[in-house]
């Protein structure tokens, strides 16, 4: 079983800079395609971003390309996502994901962490 924990949220100012990371461990951490995803509340949780196993390959939703970085380091067992020109729209508890493919629907992973709360301020 694999768990996974977020870290790095907070408030921030529009227009200013964070970086997510999630910590795996419990299983072999390369074997998965990882994925970033957000919830607003009383929004449903939405795709972000999604990397492959090995990090050659990343997939954005429209809204965070150019802005939004994911990258992985699987001897750290860890996947990053680096957020920068931050907007109001972007508060949202921000999860991490994993499973055998790349899915941009929630339904497509299999593990998740608890999720890390990001506050953009205007």
């Amino acid at each position: 079983q694999v768990q996974l924990v977020e870290s790095g949220g907070g408030l921030v100012q529009a227009g200013g800079s964070l970086r997510l990371s999630c910590a795996g461990s419990g299983g072999t951490f390369s074997r998965y395609n990882m994925g970033w995803f957000r919830q607003a509340p009383g929004k449903e949780r939405e795709f972000v971003a999604t990397i492959s196993r090995i990090g050659a390959s990343t997939y954005y939703t429209d809204s965070v390309k150019g802005r939004f970085t994911i990258s992985r380091d699987n001897a750290k067992n860890t996947v990053y996502l680096q957020m920068n020109s931050l907007k109001p729209e972007d508060t949202a508890t921000y999860y991490c994901a994993g499973g055998p493919m790349m899915a941009p629907t929630p339904n497509g992973m299999t593990y998740w962490g608890k999720g890390t709360l990001v506050t953009v301020s205007s």
